[in-house]
């Protein structure tokens, strides 16, 4: 049975992974609150990625997958956003991260082969106009990923899941009504926008043995819209 940490856990795609993975690993999730996972088989800890230190003493001595949850949607021009929004940005997505991974690395180092997931945007290899803060962002953590995936191999495999929109607490001010959300589905090659479950189904392949021999890699979960032009 594998430790399984996931940092964000009680909604959107981090509580549908828990789900899938419950059963078959010890899951710790370090979340703001506990809310939605009380009848989880999962451990809390209170945690809130942008202000807190992870305390690692409560954590299992090996841990063998960390998936980062924590995000942000700001889709703004450019002309509007102040240089404080794209560290607001850079702070959920990038650096809170970063402090995540350096405080357990001695516990994702001590496994056999610990796997890490962490998601970034379609965002970051599109061109998307509004998009330039959370494609910075974003594009950071894919940088990271693929260095931090050479330093570290074979010891520690890192993978990124870069989706399109997808059907989210975070994302519903997209999908709040039959109208956004037909648009949105139309945009994408599949017509229909992302659900948790496949993230969630992507992200439990990533920290499983059946994905041993992948890692550095960006796996585009958008519907298509990333590669294929369908709409002329």
């Amino acid at each position: 049975m594998k430790n399984i940490l996931l940092i964000g856990g009680s909604y959107g795609i981090g509580l549908a992974l828990a789900k899938e993975l419950q059963y078959e690993n010890k899951v710790i999730i370090a979340s703001r609150t506990n809310e939605n996972i009380a009848d989880l088989h999962v451990t809390h800890i209170p945690f809130d990625a942008t202000t807190d230190t992870l305390d690692f003493t409560k954590l299992p001595e090996v841990i063998d997958g960390l998936v980062y949850c924590p995000g942000s949607i700001n889709l703004r021009p450019f002309k509007g956003l102040k240089p404080e929004s794209f560290e607001s940005d850079l702070q959920i997505n990038f650096i809170s991260m970063v402090k995540v991974i350096q405080t357990i690395l001695p516990n994702l180092t001590a496994s056999h082969q610990s796997s890490i997931v962490l998601f970034s945007s379609v965002a970051a290899s599109m061109g998307m106009p509004f998009h330039t803060s959370v494609a910075a962002a974003k594009g950071a953590i894919e940088g990271f990923a693929k260095a931090l995936a050479a330093e570290y191999a074979p010891k520690i495999r890192v993978n990124v899941i870069a989706p399109s929109l997808t059907d989210t607490p975070l994302a519903d001010k997209f999908l709040n009504n039959d109208v956004k959300r037909e648009k949105s589905a139309e945009r994408h090659p599949m017509k229909r926008v992302g659900t948790t479950d496949d993230m969630a189904q992507m992200a439990s392949f990533l920290l499983s043995e059946k994905s041993s021999w992948i890692s550095g890699q960006i796996f585009h979960v958008d519907g298509g819209m990333s590669t294929l032009l369908t709409n002329q």
